[in-house]
């Protein structure tokens, strides 16, 4: 077996694959049906393009709640301090700051959670150390 992609639904396609690209996902090909109503877009890191996110969006549907029913998306970064303050910078909340140099939360505009992890441990370091958890990751 092979993993392919993991699918959310999206209600807002252009401000999640902003949030993704982010991160430093690439959008890898799009899907529009007219007959379906829907438009797929596939998102993957560049070199791991194996490893897709499928963004569906239901052109019809008027906005998603409760995304913690999903669980979480989970990436490995090259430096999880700069990853979380490109995204702070861009008005992202860091649900749960990288307080241990290893681990942090954060959603994206759907409320899905994202896990960012860094290979090993960087040492603590401020602001992250110090930084209380924001909200529910």
């Amino acid at each position: 077996m092979k993993y392919l992609h993991t699918m959310i639904r999206v209600s807002d396609p252009e401000a999640t694959v902003r949030f993704f690209e982010l991160l430093g996902l690439r959008e890898i090909k799009r899907f529009d049906s007219e007959q379906g109503r829907y438009t797929l877009i596939f998102l993957a890191a560049p070199g791991d393009e194996a490893a897709q996110v499928e963004l569906t969006h239901n052109w019809d549907e008027k906005g998603y709640d409760g995304g913690r029913n999903f669980g979480h998306l989970a990436y490995r970064v090259d430096n999880i301090y700069e990853t979380c303050q490109r995204l702070m910078d861009a008005g992202v909340t860091i649900n749960r700051p990288p307080r241990d140099g290893h681990m942090a939360f954060v959603r994206t505009p759907d409320n899905i959670s994202i896990e960012l992890l860094q290979d090993g441990r960087l040492d603590p370091a401020e602001p992250w150390a110090s930084m209380p958890n924001t909200g529910v990751w």
